[in-house]
C-alpha cells in the first residue's frame, strides 16, 4: 500500500474535493428523497410531484457534473503510473468507458426520468419492476455503469489517483444500495394497501 503514496497525495485539495463530492452526492439525494417521502414538502412547494422530481433530478445531474469535474482534476493534479501508461491499458479504459456509458444510458431509458431520479419517493410508482436490459444483466446497472466509467477514465489517464477514487465510488454506491433498497421495497410493499384504501 505504501507504493500508492508515491502517486497519490491524499491531502491534495483536488483529491479531497473529489472524495467529498463522491461521498456527498448519494447522501444528498437519499436525505432529500426520504424527507420528501415523509413530508411532501417539495411536491407541495412545486404544486406537483412530477415537477418536484424533475427539479431534484436537475440538481442531481449538476452535482454529478461537479463530481466528474473534481474526479478529473484530482487525476490531472497527481502523477501517472508508468506501468499503466500504454496503448493496451488505454484501450481497456475506452472499453470500460463505453460499457459503463451504455449501462447508464440504457438504465435511464428503461426507467425514464422519474424512475431514475427517485420518483417513487415522490409517489410516482412503476406498475411493475423493470426487468429489461440492462436490469436483466445486473442489479443497479446505473451505479455499476457509473463505476465502470470512472474506472475507464482512470485507466485512460494511467492514474493511480483515479483508481483509488474509483474504489471510493464503488464503496459509496454499495453503502447507498444497502440504504436505498429496503426503503424502496417498503414503498412498493405499501402500494397495494394504499390502492385498496382508495377503493
Amino acid at each position: 500500500m505504501t507504493w500508492l503514496l508515491h502517486y497519490v497525495d491524499p491531502l491534495d485539495p483536488s483529491f479531497v474535493a473529489a472524495v467529498l463530492t463522491i461521498a456527498f452526492n448519494p447522501f444528498f439525494w437519499n436525505v432529500v428523497a426520504r424527507w420528501e417521502h415523509r413530508t411532501h414538502k417539495l411536491s407541495n412547494a412545486f404544486r406537483s410531484p412530477h415537477l418536484a422530481c424533475y427539479s431534484l433530478g436537475g440538481v442531481i445531474l449538476l452535482l454529478n457534473v461537479l463530481r466528474s469535474h473534481c474526479f478529473t482534476q484530482a487525476m490531472l493534479s497527481q502523477p501517472k503510473m508508468e506501468g499503466l501508461d500504454n496503448p493496451t491499458t488505454y484501450c481497456l479504459g475506452i472499453a470500460l468507458l463505453g460499457v459503463g456509458t451504455m449501462f447508464v444510458l440504457s438504465s435511464f431509458f428503461a426507467l425514464g426520468f422519474t424512475g431514475t431520479f427517485l420518483g417513487d419517493y415522490f409517489g410516482i410508482l412503476k406498475e411493475a419492476r423493470v426487468t429489461t436490459f440492462p436490469f436483466s444483466i445486473v442489479d443497479n446497472p446505473m451505479y455499476w455503469g457509473s463505476t465502470a466509467t470512472y474506472l475507464g477514465l482512470a485507466l485512460m489517464y494511467a492514474s493511480p489517483t483515479g483508481l483509488l477514487l474509483t474504489v471510493v465510488v464503488a464503496f459509496v454506491y454499495v453503502v447507498a444500495i444497502l440504504y436505498e433498497e429496503p426503503f424502496t421495497a417498503e414503498i412498493y410493499r405499501q402500494k397495494p394497501a394504499e390502492s385498496h384504501r382508495r377503493r
